[in-house]
Protein backbone atom coordinates (compact mmCIF):
# COMPACT_ATOMS: atom_id res chain seq x y z
CA UNK A 1 0.00 0.00 0.00
CA UNK A 2 1.24 3.20 -0.87
CA UNK A 3 0.36 5.98 1.45
CA UNK A 4 -1.12 9.12 0.25
CA UNK A 5 0.07 11.78 0.97
CA UNK A 6 3.86 10.00 2.65
CA UNK A 7 5.30 11.69 5.09
CA UNK A 8 8.44 11.83 3.45
CA UNK A 9 10.06 10.36 0.36
CA UNK A 10 13.06 9.48 -0.32
CA UNK A 11 15.07 9.00 -3.77
CA UNK A 12 17.71 7.16 -5.54
CA UNK A 13 19.35 9.24 -7.79
CA UNK A 14 20.69 7.85 -10.96
CA UNK A 15 18.05 6.26 -13.07
CA UNK A 16 15.34 8.45 -10.93
CA UNK A 17 16.07 12.35 -11.14
CA UNK A 18 19.24 11.96 -13.83
CA UNK A 19 19.57 9.88 -16.27
CA UNK A 20 22.49 6.63 -16.42
CA UNK A 21 24.92 6.52 -19.04
CA UNK A 22 27.08 3.69 -20.20
CA UNK A 23 30.06 2.53 -18.14
CA UNK A 24 33.08 1.15 -20.44
CA UNK A 25 34.14 -0.53 -17.91
CA UNK A 26 30.81 -2.52 -16.85
CA UNK A 27 29.02 -2.30 -20.20
CA UNK A 28 25.95 -1.47 -18.68
CA UNK A 29 24.38 1.91 -17.90
CA UNK A 30 25.49 3.56 -14.39
CA UNK A 31 26.16 6.71 -12.86
CA UNK A 32 27.90 9.29 -14.67
CA UNK A 33 31.42 10.40 -13.92
CA UNK A 34 31.66 13.54 -15.43
CA UNK A 35 29.37 16.63 -14.89
CA UNK A 36 29.10 17.02 -18.94
CA UNK A 37 27.24 13.56 -18.70
CA UNK A 38 24.59 14.55 -16.23
CA UNK A 39 20.87 14.93 -17.70
CA UNK A 40 18.02 15.01 -15.62
CA UNK A 41 15.41 12.22 -16.49
CA UNK A 42 12.04 13.55 -18.29
CA UNK A 43 9.75 14.69 -15.78
CA UNK A 44 11.60 14.10 -12.52
CA UNK A 45 11.94 17.97 -11.63
CA UNK A 46 8.44 18.44 -12.36
CA UNK A 47 7.68 15.70 -10.23
CA UNK A 48 9.84 16.09 -7.27
CA UNK A 49 8.26 19.82 -7.59
CA UNK A 50 4.87 18.52 -7.30
CA UNK A 51 5.61 16.54 -4.30
CA UNK A 52 7.37 19.43 -2.46
CA UNK A 53 4.54 21.37 -3.22
CA UNK A 54 2.32 19.25 -1.25
CA UNK A 55 4.56 19.88 1.73
CA UNK A 56 6.04 16.24 1.43
CA UNK A 57 9.23 16.86 2.60
CA UNK A 58 12.34 14.96 0.28
CA UNK A 59 15.76 13.45 0.51
CA UNK A 60 17.94 11.40 -2.17
CA UNK A 61 20.05 8.53 -0.85
CA UNK A 62 22.64 6.69 -3.55
CA UNK A 63 25.17 4.29 -3.46
CA UNK A 64 28.13 5.94 -5.21
CA UNK A 65 31.02 3.69 -5.31
CA UNK A 66 33.13 4.31 -7.88
CA UNK A 67 35.92 5.73 -5.49
CA UNK A 68 35.97 2.60 -3.47
CA UNK A 69 36.33 1.04 -6.71
CA UNK A 70 39.21 3.48 -7.59
CA UNK A 71 37.72 3.86 -11.20
CA UNK A 72 36.93 7.72 -10.00
CA UNK A 73 37.72 10.11 -7.64
CA UNK A 74 35.40 11.82 -4.64
CA UNK A 75 36.09 14.89 -6.62
CA UNK A 76 34.71 13.26 -10.05
CA UNK A 77 32.18 12.08 -8.22
CA UNK A 78 31.30 15.77 -5.79
CA UNK A 79 31.21 17.16 -9.67
CA UNK A 80 28.06 15.43 -10.52
CA UNK A 81 26.33 15.92 -7.35
CA UNK A 82 26.43 19.86 -7.81
CA UNK A 83 25.36 19.37 -11.43
CA UNK A 84 22.49 17.24 -10.49
CA UNK A 85 21.57 19.73 -8.47
CA UNK A 86 22.48 22.71 -10.53
CA UNK A 87 20.21 21.23 -13.33
CA UNK A 88 17.40 20.45 -10.93
CA UNK A 89 17.66 24.03 -9.54
CA UNK A 90 17.18 25.65 -13.12
CA UNK A 91 14.03 23.94 -12.69
CA UNK A 92 13.23 25.42 -9.14
CA UNK A 93 13.63 22.45 -7.50
CA UNK A 94 16.14 22.04 -4.47
CA UNK A 95 16.64 18.97 -2.18
CA UNK A 96 17.46 19.38 1.14
CA UNK A 97 19.32 16.32 1.88
CA UNK A 98 21.61 14.04 0.08
CA UNK A 99 22.92 11.37 1.27
CA UNK A 100 25.34 8.85 -0.39
CA UNK A 101 27.43 5.46 0.20
CA UNK A 102 31.18 5.66 -1.24
CA UNK A 103 31.31 2.07 0.23
CA UNK A 104 31.99 -1.54 -1.91
CA UNK A 105 33.36 -4.48 -0.22
CA UNK A 106 34.96 -5.14 -3.43
CA UNK A 107 36.64 -1.66 -3.09
CA UNK A 108 40.45 -1.26 -3.57
CA UNK A 109 40.58 2.14 -2.15
CA UNK A 110 41.75 1.48 1.86
CA UNK A 111 39.04 3.40 3.61
CA UNK A 112 36.20 3.06 1.03
CA UNK A 113 36.79 -0.65 0.17
CA UNK A 114 34.51 -1.96 3.47
CA UNK A 115 31.55 -3.83 4.64
CA UNK A 116 29.60 -0.85 6.03
CA UNK A 117 25.70 -0.90 7.01
CA UNK A 118 24.90 2.64 4.71
CA UNK A 119 25.39 0.53 1.25
CA UNK A 120 21.77 -0.07 0.04
CA UNK A 121 20.14 -2.91 0.88
CA UNK A 122 21.62 -1.94 4.34
CA UNK A 123 19.26 0.81 5.66
CA UNK A 124 21.44 3.09 7.00
CA UNK A 125 21.84 5.62 4.78
CA UNK A 126 17.60 5.88 4.82
CA UNK A 127 17.84 5.88 8.41
CA UNK A 128 20.63 9.07 8.23
CA UNK A 129 18.45 10.90 5.53
CA UNK A 130 14.78 9.93 7.77
CA UNK A 131 17.20 11.54 10.47
CA UNK A 132 18.21 14.73 8.86
CA UNK A 133 14.44 15.43 7.75
CA UNK A 134 13.13 14.50 10.88
CA UNK A 135 10.45 11.65 10.35
CA UNK A 136 10.55 8.32 11.74
CA UNK A 137 10.72 5.31 9.33
CA UNK A 138 6.91 3.71 9.35
CA UNK A 139 4.73 2.77 6.26
CA UNK A 140 3.68 6.61 5.60
CA UNK A 141 7.39 7.04 4.36
CA UNK A 142 7.88 6.01 0.55
CA UNK A 143 11.10 5.31 -0.80
CA UNK A 144 11.86 5.72 -4.70
CA UNK A 145 14.46 3.80 -6.92
CA UNK A 146 15.20 1.30 -9.79
CA UNK A 147 16.95 -1.50 -8.47
CA UNK A 148 16.51 -4.11 -5.84
CA UNK A 149 18.77 -2.44 -3.58
CA UNK A 150 16.64 0.17 -2.86
CA UNK A 151 13.44 -1.72 -2.49
CA UNK A 152 15.37 -4.05 -0.60
CA UNK A 153 16.64 -1.06 1.89
CA UNK A 154 12.74 -0.09 2.32
CA UNK A 155 11.81 -3.14 3.13
CA UNK A 156 14.45 -3.40 5.97
CA UNK A 157 13.22 -0.49 8.07
CA UNK A 158 9.18 -1.05 6.88
CA UNK A 159 8.62 1.49 4.78
CA UNK A 160 6.63 1.60 1.38
CA UNK A 161 8.47 1.36 -2.06
CA UNK A 162 7.87 2.17 -5.61
CA UNK A 163 10.14 0.76 -8.32
CA UNK A 164 11.02 2.66 -11.09
CA UNK A 165 11.68 0.10 -14.50
CA UNK A 166 14.09 2.49 -16.33
CA UNK A 167 14.81 0.62 -19.35
CA UNK A 168 18.45 1.38 -18.82
CA UNK A 169 18.66 0.01 -15.20
CA UNK A 170 16.93 -3.72 -15.85
CA UNK A 171 20.36 -5.56 -14.75
CA UNK A 172 19.87 -3.47 -10.76
CA UNK A 173 16.72 -5.60 -10.57
CA UNK A 174 14.62 -8.94 -10.89
CA UNK A 175 14.86 -10.31 -7.25
CA UNK A 176 12.87 -7.64 -5.42
CA UNK A 177 8.67 -7.28 -5.29
CA UNK A 178 8.21 -3.37 -4.69
CA UNK A 179 4.87 -2.41 -3.32
CA UNK A 180 4.33 -0.56 -6.58
CA UNK A 181 6.06 -0.52 -10.16
CA UNK A 182 5.98 2.86 -12.34
CA UNK A 183 7.94 3.96 -15.67
CA UNK A 184 8.13 7.33 -15.28
CA UNK A 185 8.58 10.08 -12.88
CA UNK A 186 5.19 11.33 -14.05
CA UNK A 187 3.46 8.41 -12.52
CA UNK A 188 5.12 8.05 -8.81
CA UNK A 189 4.69 12.02 -8.56
CA UNK A 190 0.53 11.28 -9.18
CA UNK A 191 0.52 8.53 -7.27
CA UNK A 192 1.69 10.36 -3.87
CA UNK A 193 -0.06 13.46 -4.23
CA UNK A 194 -3.61 13.33 -3.09
CA UNK A 195 -4.86 15.59 -6.44
CA UNK A 196 -2.95 13.28 -8.98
Amino acid sequence: MIPQPPSAVLLDRDGVINEPVLDPLSGWAESPYAAADVALVAGAAEAIRLVQRHGIPIAVVSNQPAAAKQTHSLADLEAVDAEVRRLLATKGVEIPVWRYCHHHPDGTDPDLGVVCDCRKPEPGLLLDALDALGVPPSPDVVIIGDSDADIGAGRAIGIATILVEHPATAHRRGHETPGLRVESAGQWAKVLTPDG
